[in-house]
């Protein structure tokens, strides 16, 4: 069986698109939307490719935005694919290739909803925007966030966008996310006196120094969360110290460490509460900050009540709002847009060898993403 939805997103997977090169998908997308009267503009930035589409509707309206990615990650060895990973194959109701569920399936699905819907004339007011890059899987740092800029230099006003990530878990439509916790990394260099082990007093033991610290930081609670993130986490990913010698005291201690932390919450407290603990504790150290995602946060509203209604019409399913996994592209979208959430498929294939998604979810998560636009923007 065949449909548009489909033929779009075979059409973006048999484009080798690692990031961060988009290999043409975007001008696939461009045209099909200029013929629907969209804008379109590349932006083109340290060799990344971001497109910025929009079509303003005949009446006064809000501006709702799709966000998505083209580009995909790397596929791994091509001898553990079932089928080549650019060339879509179907197989048992699944449709197999690299990005079919992380996202080009939802980039298709959200192109023909708008297809169909300005076709119909059900999207009078307000205007439809696409916000695409080919930087997701990547560093981040020339893709949405440069988008992002470049609007808010414009005064471009934006009042909701779904970004298509596959934020359901077991069946299309079970989980929205309405945010994201943020990201913040540190190293930390706890110094001490390198000697021999067999005369301690003459040494310092960074690893001795550090333990009653690393004990306390592990046992505290930051935050307790609110109604929609949970708990501050604090985890250590990287610890090391020492010469590989076994007679050999270390000089110095090296703590890589993260915190995955909620609006509740900010970068400043954290970090003072961490250098508040590490000077009590008569530690001699140096760190080094790094914020790569703020927390954002999305509350129950028009655009989380138009997705849920849609969601339940088409499928059934009543939709849980989580804040839960890693940081996505929202977190800059939502610099410039008050309400943003994501939604997209099934995501238990993604980044993995034989990615897929159910070719019987196509359907119905075009239909979703247009049930939502006609919600938001119908007379």
């Amino acid at each position: 069986m065949t449909s548009a939805v489909r033929d779009l997103t075979e059409a973006l997977i048999r484009r080798p698109s690692l990031t961060p090169d988009d290999a043409g998908c975007q001008a696939l997308l461009i045209r099909r939307l200029e013929p629907l009267g969209f804008a379109c503009e590349t932006v083109e930035s340290g060799g990344v490719t971001n497109l910025w589409a929009i079509r303003r509707g005949g009446v006064a309206g809000p501006t709702v935005v799709f966000a998505g990615h083209t580009d995909v990650v790397p596929t791994g060895p091509l001898e553990q694919w079932t089928s080549p990973p650019f060339e879509p194959a179907e197989r048992d109701g699944r449709l197999y290739g690299r990005g079919a569920a992380d996202m080009k399936s939802s980039i298709a699905a959200f192109v023909v909803a708008v297809e169909e819907a300005i076709g119909a004339s059900t999207v009078p007011a307000g205007a439809i925007a696409l916000l695409i890059t080919s930087d997701e899987e990547g560093p981040a740092t020339d893709g949405t966030v440069r988008l992002v800029e470049l609007l808010r230099a414009r005064g471009e006003r934006l009042d909701c966008c779904i970004v298509g990530e596959p934020t359901s878990v077991a069946t299309l439509g079970d989980t929205i996310k309405n945010g994201r916790r943020g990201s913040m990394s540190a190293r930390l260099t706890v110094r001490g006196v390198q000697g021999h082990i067999a005369y301690p007093h003459l040494a310092r033991n960074p690893v001795h120094l550090f333990a009653p610290a690393l004990a306390e930081l592990a046992s505290i609670e930051w935050d307790r969360g609110n109604e929609y993130f949970p708990p501050t986490s604090w985890q250590v990913s990287n610890l090391h110290a020492g010469t590989g010698a076994t007679n050999v005291i270390p000089g110095e201690l090296a703590v890589d460490f993260n915190f995955r932390f909620s609006t509740a919450s900010t970068v400043e407290g954290l970090q003072q509460r961490v250098h508040e603990l590490l000077e009590r504790h008569g530690l001699d150290y140096a760190i080094q900050w790094s914020v790569s995602g703020l927390p954002f946060l999305t509350p129950r509203g028009s655009l989380s009540d138009a997705l849920c209604a849609a969601i339940e019409t088409e499928t059934g399913v009543k939709t849980e709002l989580s804040t839960t996994g890693g940081t996505s592209d929202g977190r800059f979208i939502a610099a410039v847009c008050p309400q943003v959430v994501e939604f997209g498929p099934v995501n238990d294939t993604i980044h993995k060898i034989d990615e897929n998604i159910l070719v019987a979810a196509l359907e119905p998560l075009k239909n979703v993403y247009r049930r939502t636009l006609e919600r938001l923007l119908g007379s």
